[in-house]
């Protein structure tokens, strides 16, 4: 099953969630009208007096009544735990107690899992999620939580840096990350609302119970008294028995989810060892998996191991571990490791000391060099079909090219001063006019103390390979997300400026900003998912032309050649008759529009329209920066994460 399969099936997931929900709702409004019922006396008693059995006399106004109570209390208690999370997986984090690492941490533990996240996110196309610690928690587990990638985060235990080596490590960050290219975090959300809604009775039951027991032994002949403890007591069972069915679906949805994730995260490390050893510690660990917070339990199904023990361990949401290290490792011989705090065996060796990743500055250009224009250009056309599956090799080729970043610009890009300068240099034009305005421009426009990082760090960024820029835009997000709501907007402003101050379109600076914007916006706004209107190209026939005519144009320099990459693009698509705009035609508005309405398209015709884009790039054997800057910058719209190409 590829990324955009996956996507498809969420959807249906969710459909499927909408229906048990449903009837979990009906079974509710049954049982309470019962519960209702029998508390305020609603039997037939002349019938009990002549036959010694009772029954029920229904009252509809009444079953309507309490009918539209359920459902408004459950849909009410659902939505109001969904806008708590509207925030994305910031929200779950912080229930779980975990506290944000900063991107520029010194701490040695920290830092390997920054390094790992952050390979992991260049080789999948994504930028480096924000990473929590779960500080007082001794299991090994993690997380990853959001409702895209966009607003995803990564949690992990203090357990899992202590315990897990390098190799490990990277094995459960794989995991997570197919959770995060599968929509599973969405799903995942989507059930805590879900029970939380249907646990809203027994909440009530609760409450209606402490007062009515008060009131009932102060004055105990009271007419309804009774009646009122009856009715909580059986709201409190309801609510169990809700959650009890509830946990049940929890667990179904999400065990055949694991098995997924943990086979994409070995094709996706092509290193079973890692996960497999960091299941084999799991089992050997006396806190095991656990999670001890009280928040874990709506949680559960979002855990990379099971982090309940108890009773609770009855809706186990995750396959046993014995089944999924089998799975992995066929030939394992039953046995736990023993997992031994600051112990690494990673066979592999790394430095990940603060700013520095190995391999050595110089692997990019080794790596470069043993690429041929041919199989660069295979690479390409494959790269649609490693979305959400990285092609062997692609960790390392992201690990190198992290490594090949400047220390300084790589530990600027690590906090959010820095952070701003570095994308304010990556922004500004290469002609010596226009570069001279922008440059008085931030003098007078930036927050105080980022235009003098922007001088020191131009000559280093403004040097930097074209394969660099990507990279180091993935690793400055997180920092970016740590700006306040006033700082962010001055900083949109100000790159949409020095945008505004080119003599031409420039379809590089676009793409850099098209990639932050996407993700930074969906920090600072609330921001709604586009929800899947369109089943057919043939409705968007105006905005293809638009994106592909964009695409044919960036790489070719004459007309002759961007109609031949149009052609090519447009075959591809098989849509009949599409033409080519004239290049004085394509705006950058217009372009943004195009794409806000292709984000809506369901998740398997995106796969065809990214393809036009390839063909139309590799038509002619010439791939330049700005074409993969460009169809990344597509791609990221649409929601489909590319991998980086060699």
């Amino acid at each position: 099953m590829n990324f955009f399969e996956s996507q498809h099936r969420v959807r249906r997931n969710t459909a499927w969630l909408v229906v048990l929900f449903g009837l979990a709702v009906v079974s509710l409004i049954v049982m309470t009208n019962l519960l209702v019922m029998v508390s305020f006396g609603y039997l037939n008693t002349s019938q009990l007096a002549a036959t010694g059995s009772p029954s029920l006399q229904m009252d509809w106004q009444t079953f309507l009544l309490v009918s539209v109570g359920v459902v408004a209390v459950v849909t009410l208690g659902s939505l109001y735990k969904m806008m708590t999370l509207s925030s994305g997986g910031k929200a779950v984090a912080e229930s779980l107690g975990g506290r944000l690492i900063p991107q520029n941490t010194r701490d040695p533990q920290q830092r390997r899992l920054l390094n790992v996240v952050e390979e992991m996110a260049i080789a999948s196309g994504t930028p480096a999620p924000p990473v929590y610690l779960l500080a007082d928690e001794q299991g090994i587990n993690a997380f990853a939580a959001g409702f895209s990638p966009r607003d995803a985060v990564i949690g992990v235990t203090r357990g899992t840096i202590e315990h897990l080596n390098r190799d490990e490590l990277q094995g459960v960050i794989a995991h997570e990350f197919s959770h995060i290219f599968n929509g599973d975090m969405r799903i995942n959300i989507r059930l805590i609302g879900i029970l939380h809604g249907i646990l809203i009775l027994g909440l009530i039951g609760y409450y209606i119970l402490r007062p009515a027991a008060y009131s009932g032994s102060r004055r105990s002949s009271g007419k309804n008294a009774g009646g009122i403890m009856m009715l909580a007591i059986g709201l409190i069972a309801i609510g169990f028995a809700g959650t009890f069915f509830g946990n049940l679906i929890k667990a179904a949805v999400s065990r055949q989810r694991e098995y997924l994730a943990d086979a994409s995260a070995v094709q996706f490390t092509r290193n079973p060892g890692g996960i497999a050893g960091a299941l084999k510690k799991i089992g050997g660990l006396a806190y095991g998996s656990r999670v001890e917070t009280p928040a874990a339990a709506e949680v559960s199904h979002a855990f990379f191991a099971q982090g309940l023990s108890g009773l609770q361990s009855l809706f186990a949401t995750h396959p046993p571990l014995k089944k999924r290290i089998l799975r992995i490792d066929p030939h394992w011989d039953g046995r736990f490791e023993s997992a031994v705090p600051g112990r690494d065996t990673t066979t592999t060796a790394q430095q990940d000391e603060p700013g520095r990743d190995a391999p050595s500055r110089e692997a990019v250009a080794r790596t470069a060099a043993a690429v041929a224009a041919g199989a660069a250009v295979v690479d390409v056309m494959n790269s649609i079909d490693r979305i959400g599956n990285p092609a062997a090799g692609t960790i390392e080729y992201s690990r190198a090219l992290v490594a090949a970043l400047p220390d300084r610009v790589k530990d600027a890009a690590h906090e959010p001063f820095g952070a701003r300068a570095v994308m304010y240099c990556l922004a500004l034009d290469q002609g010596a006019e226009d570069r001279d305005r922008q440059l008085q421009y931030l003098e007078q426009q930036a927050d105080p103390g980022v235009y003098p990082l922007v001088l020191g760090l131009l000559p280093e960024v403004g040097t930097l390979d074209a394969r660099l820029r990507l990279p180091l835009v993935d690793i400055a997000i997180p920092a970016l997300k740590q700006l306040s709501l006033q700082q962010y907007k001055l900083f949109k402003q100000n790159l949409n400026a020095l945008a505004n101050m080119n003599a031409q379109v420039d379809f590089l600076e676009w793409s850099l900003q098209k990639i932050l914007f996407n993700h930074l916006d969906a920090q600072f706004f609330k921001l709604t998912h586009a929800p899947v209107r369109h089943h057919d190209l043939e409705q968007l026939r105006e905005e293809v032309a638009l994106v592909l005519s964009a695409m044919a144009w960036v790489g070719q320099p004459d007309r002759h050649g961007a109609e031949q990459a149009f052609r090519v693009a447009a075959t591809v698509l098989d849509l009949g008759a599409l033409e080519l705009l004239p290049a004085t035609e394509i705006s950058l508005t217009a372009l943004d529009a195009a794409l806000d309405r292709l984000a809506t398209l369901k998740p398997l015709l995106k796969p065809r329209l990214l393809k036009a884009c390839v063909a139309s790039i590799v038509q002619d054997q010439k791939i330049a920066p700005v074409e993969m800057e460009l169809l990344r910058a597509f791609s990221d719209v649409l929601d489909c994460p590319m991998p980086p190409v060699a």
